[in-house]
């Protein structure tokens, strides 16, 4: 899938006629604090409300600001996991998608992300979560593909992350809920399994480890 497959319909463009109060009202009438600035279809940068509300002037047209803009940008044919890669380093809510002519396409927001994310990896089937914890070294997707074979439980997503320690947190998302044979497997084969989300989970539980896997997606 490209990004340019997930533009949100809703979000609207400032145009260099336009004043920073102008862009301020349109900000807080669709709820944003940041609008892509386009001139003649072209993608100048992007408009942040903390940066206007410092102006002197907000009566000021945004082309007198054009030329300081950030322009963080993605073209369309690029993968999602890219525009989460940026939205994420640059600490953006939303991200615009240009063409290679830097011609603006539409935008991308953290919802049409997230729902992709939530939609394309698993997270709403039906399954527990097991989270092991390991030595780089010892990492084996193989082995631990095998395991979860040899119990006749599928891997419908894993996210791989070093923690604060060094080590690796293998965080599986299952197509089973009764997890204790699979558990068992893996510390038979001197894993730590660290955290088990199954059917003795509570949902509160289940919902706190849904939150850390999309803080780690930085959603």
């Amino acid at each position: 899938m490209n990004v340019d497959q997930l533009i949100a319909p809703s979000v609207p463009v400032l145009s260099t006629e336009d004043t920073g109060d102008r862009a301020l009202a349109v900000m807080e009438e669709n709820n944003l604090t940041q609008l892509p600035l386009v001139a003649e279809d072209q993608y100048i940068g992007l408009v942040q409300e903390n940066e206007l509300l410092e102006w002197q002037d907000t009566q000021s047209l945004l082309s007198t600001a054009e030329n300081h803009l950030n322009k963080p940008a993605i073209v369309a044919s690029a993968h999602p996991f890219e525009a989460i890669r940026i939205m994420n380093q640059m600490n953006l809510s939303i991200l615009p998608v240009i063409d290679n002519e830097r011609r603006y396409v539409g935008t991308v927001t953290k919802d049409t992300l997230l729902k992709f994310v939530a939609e394309t990896s698993g997270i709403d089937n039906p399954g527990g979560i097991i989270v092991l914890e390991i030595a780089p070294r010892n990492y084996s997707l193989y082995e631990i593909a095998r395991i979860c074979e040899n119990e006749d439980v599928m891997i419908i997503n894993l996210q791989v992350h070093t923690n604060e320690v060094g080590k690796l947190e293998v965080t599986m998302k299952l197509n089973r809920t009764s997890l204790e044979a699979v558990v068992s497997s893996f510390e038979r084969h001197d894993y730590h399994v660290k955290e088990v989300f199954g059917e003795e989970a509570n949902a509160a539980d289940i919902e706190g480890k849904y939150n850390l896997l999309m803080n780690y997606i930085n959603m």
